[in-house]
């Protein structure tokens, strides 16, 4: 009655506390939305804001504004936002220029957006409102919120009363209560009816339903009671109880134990072909009537039991033991020497494990035919001594097909030989060997196959010596069990290996199989995967026109096969955008457009949009000036080591990474002493769990610093002093070293706008060519020179200039201030002129046009 009591009065407190509940979380969403609305609407109709974000800084003249307005609004955040979501304004001014978390499509479209989402500030209502000009055009969006915990609600001031009056009737129940039950116990002795009513009709029940013997001898020494289990236990006659116990017909101990009048505790009797564990207590001993009660348990079936119990606990202790030892790593082979190591200490004397050659290598093995010999790998031996007969790891073992090894493998059944001596299907494998096995003391073996998801991968096999007992037939089961778990293991290794080989593979396709041949810089490079997969790190040596070379190095976010698949496409784009010889800030907004249009891509196919995450550093080396034009984008800054051994970080501007759009990158030209070195890496070298950027720029500093070193010395130092031990991430490392194309490999003229100059430059590069000894070339320059100049004359504009460079190859150069550029066509036969570029085109390796702050350059260039 008094539970009954108490639960009406919980459950009326719960439902008016849920009831309040409810109502508040009502009010704080209502009170949280109209708040923000207000806020947001107030300050996006303010006059003077679109004005204000259109101006050259909207950040620095809304941030207080929005602030005082927040205040004021009792809000927690009003941000301003341009149409791509930019932040303009946040209360954390870090979050300021980072996308805007929510909804912002309607609200460009002039509708106002309520919505709840995890923000910079927790679990937020907020509200988008547009930002319209005077044209009702959308210019940018005004959002407002505050979290609905925030809100205070009336629960506060009505809840204490709940409580109050809910404790007071609580109270009320368990005074009543209290007195109701004392007057009962007071007239049913302190017994309750519950108790009474078990105490009067179950007491037989239960005395008769227990596993446990139970005898009552009164004292006159006859049998009071007995139930069931007694009787079965001690062979009583059905009239036992009522007769004596002497008259019983049990042997005297057992007679003696029973009418003892004292206590008695696990006394082991024999009776009959059981061993019972007695107890005896007198009843009189609190005061009762005389007698004494008799419990017996059978210890014969208890100590069956135990056994059993302790053989489960065994093999429960062993299978846990090899979810926890094997499979610790995605390697085949450690896997496989994980198994044979627990099942050799814990299971038998020795265990092998063979594997199929396909399966080290990830692949899955062929499909054989019963009674087909079988190749396998011995992959692992464990034992109590290292001198066994048994194959050692390495060998290629082909077994017979009638051995137990080769029947496993292709049927995918276990085997059991409890006596290999008698065994004729694996005596036939190797005689000689076979009976070093059996002098060496191995009597005992189960082979297991190793199958995981369809698979039979190889063959697990345990040995079993003369000074142990044979396996028998219930350890087959704990042996398949155990070499399943392994299998699973060795799957999933196999399946990795696979898959990181086929990565691996791709991503070495994708990089640069060798250098490029080139002479203005001496570069080393270094290429190291990570460990557990690779990803989209790259570099590349990409050689321009002019004897100059672009340094390249990249990193794609992520690992697998995506991340490799995306590097080879950044790779391949950016050796394309480089053939038209853009600068440096100009490529990197190429690649940004590139990998922006690839989100749009993923968005399309998958519902989402998806950033693939990249950075780059793209830099161009020229020979001829000593001068390095360097742009990045969200990648770690260059290192430059100069030819006195300092060592400096260069501040190029950062830059965003690629996909993000929006901002334009920023070049750098700075000039490079000869014999200087230009270190470029990816942040897998200088940051891991471990340590920092900024820890790792300061070690790669360090490196760096001291005497000349080549770049090949150099990379080897910087792995050796950076590299971490458990490499997460892959590492691209480019040093090179730079060279200067020497002044008398150089000449230039200046050509005046008349046709006669044309010939002028002829005989001005013949001299120069003698001068180098190229003779030979002379026609094909004469000819080049000519149509290049006769070109820039007729179309161009002044000043024309002529440079000829001598490097590995000879490189025509014709400058002049106009932005027009010729095309390369086929002249018709009643065409007067169109043939000229096709001659440059058909006696040179190649030509083309760059062009640069003062016009352009066409360039033609031939091997010597």
């Amino acid at each position: 009655m008094f539970l009954l009591q108490v639960t009406i009065v919980l459950l009326l407190v719960v439902a008016a506390v849920v009831a309040l509940l409810v109502e508040s979380r009502s009010d704080r969403f209502a009170a949280a939305r109209d708040r923000s609305l207000a806020a947001a609407e107030a300050f996006a109709h303010s006059p003077g804001l679109v004005a204000t974000m259109q101006g050259p800084d909207p950040s620095a003249v809304l941030q207080p504004l929005t602030e005082a307005a927040r205040k004021d609004a009792n809000v927690d955040f009003i941000v301003v936002t341009d149409r791509n979501g930019i932040r303009y304004t946040h209360p954390e001014p870090e979050q300021i220029g980072k996308k805007f978390v929510g909804t912002i499509g309607p609200s460009l479209h002039g509708l106002v957006t309520v919505e709840q989402v995890h923000g910079p500030l927790g679990l937020e209502y907020q509200v988008v409102v547009p930002v319209e000009d005077g044209h009702g055009g959308v210019v940018g969006i005004v959002s407002a919120g505050m979290k609905v915990a925030n809100v205070s609600s009336a629960i506060d001031r009505q809840l204490p009363v709940v409580l109050g009056a809910g404790t007071l009737a609580l109270g009320l129940a368990t005074a009543g209560t209290a007195l109701v039950g004392r007057r009962l116990l007071r007239q049913t002795h302190g017994l309750g009816p519950e108790e009474m009513t078990r105490m009067y009709d179950h007491h037989d029940a239960v005395l008769h339903a227990v596993r446990e013997g139970v005898a009552i001898v009164g004292g006159d020494g006859r049998v009071l009671l007995a139930n069931d289990e007694a009787r079965r236990l001690l062979d009583l006659p059905e009239d036992a109880e009522g007769r004596a116990v002497t008259d019983l017909g049990l042997d005297p101990r057992t007679t003696e134990l029973l009418l003892s009048d004292s206590a008695v505790t696990d006394e082991v009797l024999p009776v009959g072909d059981r061993l019972l564990a007695v107890n005896n207590r007198p009843t009189d001993s609190g005061g009762g009537p005389p007698g004494s009660v008799t419990t017996l348990r059978d210890s014969t079936e208890l100590r069956v039991l135990a056994g059993k119990a302790e053989v489960a606990r065994g093999r429960l202790s062993l299978l846990y033991d090899a979810s926890m030892a094997i499979g610790t790593t995605l390697d085949v082979r450690r896997t496989a020497e994980e198994l044979a190591e627990l099942a050799s200490r814990e299971f038998c004397d020795y265990a092998t494990v063979d594997l199929a050659e396909e399966v080290l290598v990830g692949e899955e093995p062929r499909t054989l035919t019963v009674g087909t010999p079988v190749e396998l790998q011995r992959v692992a031996v464990a034992g109590i001594r290292e001198d066994s007969p048994l194959y050692r790891p390495g060998e290629l073992v082909t077994w017979a097909g009638s051995t137990p090894h080769a029947a496993g493998f292709v049927s995918g059944h276990s085997a059991l030989v409890p006596d290999v001596e008698t065994d004729a299907g694996w005596r036939r494998q190797d005689a000689e060997r076979t009976q070093a096995v059996l002098d060496f003391g191995l009597v005992s073996m189960i082979a297991v196959p190793l199958t995981a998801r369809g698979v039979l991968m190889g063959v697990a096999c345990f040995w079993r010596g003369r000074d142990r007992v044979r396996f028998e037939e219930d350890e087959l089961s704990l042996a398949e069990e155990l070499a399943a778990r392994a299998a699973v293991s060795i799957d999933n290794a196999r399946r990795f290996t696979r898959e990181h080989t086929m990565a691996v593979t791709l991503q070495h396709s994708l990089l640069p199989r060798a250098l490029p041949e080139q002479s203005a810089l001496d570069v080393a490079y270094r290429y190291l995967p990570a460990q557990a997969g690779v990803g989209g790190d790259w570099f590349d040596v990409i050689p321009l026109p002019g004897a100059r070379v672009a340094l390249v190095v990249g990193d794609v976010v992520g690992h697998g096969m995506h991340a490799a698949a995306t590097m080879g496409r950044l790779r391949t784009a950016v050796q394309n955008f480089s053939t038209l010889d853009l600068p440096p800030d100009e490529l990197l907004g190429h690649l940004d457009e590139l990998v922006a249009h690839l989100d749009q891509e993923a968005a399309a196919a998958g519902g989402e949009l998806a950033i693939t995450g990249a950075t780059c550093l793209y830099a161009i080396y020229d020979p001829s000036t000593a001068t390095c034009a360097l742009a990045r984008a969200g990648h770690p800054p260059p290192a430059l080591v100069h030819p006195d051994g300092t060592v400096e970080l260069l501040g190029l501007p950062a830059g965003p990474p690629l996909g993000l759009g929006g901002m334009p990158f920023e070049a750098v030209e700075l000039r490079l002493p000869p014999g200087s070195s230009l270190i470029l890496y990816t942040d897998g070298l200088v940051e891991d769990r471990t340590r920092d950027i900024g820890a790792g720029l300061d070690l790669l500093t360090g490196v760096l610093s001291g005497s000349e070193r080549s770049p090949e010395e150099l990379c080897d130092a910087v792995l050796d002093a950076l590299l971490p031990a458990r490499q997460s991430d892959d590492i691209a490392l480019l040093a090179a070293r730079t060279r200067v194309l020497e002044p008398d490999r150089t000449a230039e003229w200046a050509v005046e706008s008349a046709p006669e100059a044309v010939a002028r430059v002829r005989a001005e590069a013949t001299r120069q060519l003698a001068a180098w000894g190229l003779d030979e070339a002379g026609f094909v320059t004469e000819l080049v020179l000519s149509e290049l100049v006769t070109n820039a004359i007729r179309y161009g504009t002044e000043p024309v200039t002529v440079r000829l460079l001598y490097d590995r190859t000879l490189i025509c150069e014709v400058s002049d201030s106009s932005s027009t550029a010729p095309h390369l066509r086929y002249a018709v036969e009643d065409d007067e002129g169109g043939r000229g570029l096709f001659l440059v085109a058909r006696l040179t390796e190649r030509w083309g046009v760059r062009y640069t702050p003062a016009g352009k350059i066409i360039w033609a260039e031939q091997f010597l």
